[in-house]
């Protein structure tokens, strides 16, 4: 399978550049795989650049969840941290995708000095 990058993604997110939409929508019709890091990424850029708040950008990570061509890397994993994020928006989606990358992986507790990701279950204030 194909995967595609971050900018690729915010395309097809925003629709903001139509010949670029075109093009990304072409390539993710064949089946595209999204990792953590550009899921993160994404995130990133649609608060900082787009200013989407975090119900908008919960709403585009369910879109890409159900999204007939696309594949997100365990994707269990990116709706639990959705779950999480969607009950904590405060705490940033790409924390709560690392929080849930390492339940996953059995790599808990996760250390961390963010005083809101540290009053999660699996996760340890240093």
């Amino acid at each position: 399978m194909r995967a595609i990058d971050t900018n690729v993604l915010v395309r097809l997110i925003t629709r903001d550049e139509p010949r670029q939409v075109t093009a990304a929508e072409s390539f993710v019709a064949k089946g595209a795989w999204i990792s953590h890091v550009v899921l993160a990424e994404a995130t990133w850029v649609l608060a900082s650049v787009y200013d989407l708040n975090a119900m908008e950008i919960a709403r585009a990570i369910e879109m890409l969840l159900n999204h007939k061509d696309l594949a997100l890397q365990e994707a269990e994993v990116v709706s639990a941290a959705l779950d999480r994020f969607r009950k904590k928006p405060s705490l940033g989606f790409s924390d709560c995708l690392l929080l849930e990358a390492a339940r996953k992986s059995g790599n808990l507790p996760l250390g961390t000095f963010d005083r809101n990701l540290s009053k999660l279950p699996g996760a340890m204030a240093l």
